[in-house]
């Protein structure tokens, strides 16, 4: 599989209303954290994921977590 693109080395932190969100995982997507298909073409798709309540969330960008879609701090240890 390929290396995704690496958006950004920190997360963004944003509060998300309830309903089904689809995280880039290719790190190519101009309207991060979330898709717009720049993964064509690519071994990526999108991870979906559900907000069930309102909530404060820390979305990965830098495409390296292994709490996908939420940042678990791998950015630290990216060159």
């Amino acid at each position: 599989m390929s290396e995704p693109v690496i958006a950004d080395t920190k997360p963004v932190v944003m509060e998300l209303e309830p309903g089904t969100y689809y995280w880039c995982r290719c790190g190519r997507s101009q309207g991060q954290p979330f898709c717009d298909g720049s993964h064509q073409g690519t071994d990526f798709t999108p991870l979906a994921f559900e907000i069930t309540e309102t909530q404060k969330v820390a979305l990965c960008l830098c495409k390296h977590t292994g709490n996908e879609p939420f940042c678990d701090g791998s950015h630290a240890g990216l060159k």
